[in-house]
């Protein structure tokens, strides 16, 4: 065994390495969500058109071509886990995630500089479409690694657990800047560029962390297929299209519900930002605490109920939800209604990553959870802000509800036909 490659003998070391992943992965989520969140603030500063829908359509876009790159970061980053080690990969990700917040948070304005801007602002999505490309592949296949047989539901979730956290930090970051220190010109003036600050820092601690994290499997278990994509594809493509299978309408429905509720509930229901924050970040905490029991939930009657419950629940629920938060005369109602979803979803989020991971052996594991992952993300997810964004804009915003609807049906006919996957058994 290498000296970089721990065996975990002991409970504490498991829980350790769990959180050290997922400190580091709550870091990275957090940057990319304050994005989504700030959006509704800095739109106007890169793209100054009257009309508040047309803005959110322009960052809407950057954030979409941000997907692009995640493809790119779940090879890059995938090959590099699988042949140097989880941990280098996860180091490196986090690096690039810190420079493309930092470059954000010093962004001159469109006022300022001209169309230079709204270029920059692209560039640095960019950047951190890569690293979180590469986060999602290396993190779940880490977790997945570390943890105990017949716990790995309840440890992977965690996983999710952090990605909801990064997003509630951002959401709680606007609270107070909102609620606490700042004025609404203020917000809109520079306030928007503290929680990117606020990012690049908290990746100094991170760094430190993912450094002295132990590796999950030896390295001396790399061969000459490990991290290659053509290995990949010959060897797995069953495997493969299964996990796109799996994360088409899962990922669609988690983005409708997080990212892109905030605006939902400003642009569609018309309540204040300030209202829509709130609502989303205490959403966003029950459902962070829904992932760990849904993982335990799978430990003792397995995985395929869930995805199986998530599939049916979301093709019959997901129209007249949507529906109802559109048309829903108080905050409460919105609130309670958005909730029932998050409990649906939640039925994908908290063991997809698992799953996936159960599908590969080690060699080739964190490219085969990241890769096809990080292009179904860029095509269903990464795009789900912009369709509805554009379809509300035509005048036709339940059309976007009927294509999240086909899309979480077409998961469903994969999740019922599935094989689930036993790799991770070889490894424990």
């Amino acid at each position: 065994m290498t000296n970089d490659t721990h065996n975990f003998t002991t409970g504490s070391s498991r829980i350790k390495a769990v959180l050290t992943g997922s400190a580091g992965n709550l870091v990275e989520w957090f940057d990319w969500y304050v994005y989504a969140a700030f959006a509704i603030y800095f739109a106007p500063v890169f793209f100054p058109k009257g009309n508040p829908t047309a803005q959110l359509l322009d960052t809407a876009a950057i954030f979409a071509v941000g997907f692009l790159m995640r493809p790119v970061g779940g090879w890059l980053f995938g090959r590099i886990a699988d042949r140097k080690g989880r941990k280098t990969a996860m180091t490196l990700s986090v690096l690039f995630m810190s420079f493309g917040s930092l470059l954000i948070a010093c962004m001159p304005s469109y006022k300022s500089i001209g169309v230079i801007s709204p270029v920059c602002l692209l560039l640095a999505r960019l950047l951190q479409g890569l690293s979180v490309g590469g986060e999602y592949g290396t993190s779940a296949t880490y977790l997945s690694e570390v943890a105990v047989k017949g716990k790995r539901g309840f440890y992977s979730s965690f996983q999710y657990v952090t990605l909801i956290g990064g997003q509630l930090v951002a959401l709680g970051v606007q609270m107070l800047l909102q609620k606490v220190l700042l004025s609404a010109e203020q917000m809109h003036a520079w306030g928007w560029r503290i929680p990117f600050v606020i990012g690049a820092i908290l990746a100094v601690t991170v760094l430190y962390l993912r450094v002295h994290m132990p590796e999950s499997l030896q390295k001396a278990a790399a061969n000459k297929n490990s991290g290659s994509l053509k290995a990949l594809l010959q060897q797995h493509p069953r495997a493969v299209m299964t996990v796109v299978g799996l994360t088409m309408g899962g990922t669609l429905a988690f983005y409708t519900y997080t990212t892109y509720m905030q605006k939902f509930l400003v642009n569609t229901v018309h309540l204040t930002k300030e209202r829509s924050t709130e609502i989303v970040f205490w959403l966003m905490l029950i459902y962070a605490f829904l992932q760990p029991l849904m993982g335990a939930l799978s430990d003792r009657i397995g995985r395929k109920p869930l995805l199986i419950s998530f599939g049916i629940l979301g093709t019959i629920f997901t129209v007249p939800i949507l529906t109802a938060v559109s048309t829903a005369g108080t905050a409460a109602t919105a609130f309670w209604l958005i909730l029932a979803a998050l409990v649906i979803v939640s039925g994908y989020t908290s063991i997809n990553a698992v799953v996936k991971a159960e599908l590969f052996p080690a060699g080739i594991r964190a490219l085969g959870v990241g890769f096809p992952y990080a292009i179904t993300v860029a095509l269903f997810g990464g795009t789900a802000e912009y369709i509805a964004l554009y379809c509300k804009n035509i005048g036709h915003e339940h059309w976007y509800y009927w294509y999240v609807t086909t899309c979480i049906f077409i998961s469903l006919l994969c999740y019922v036909f599935m094989k689930p996957g036993k790799e991770l058994d070889r490894t424990a």
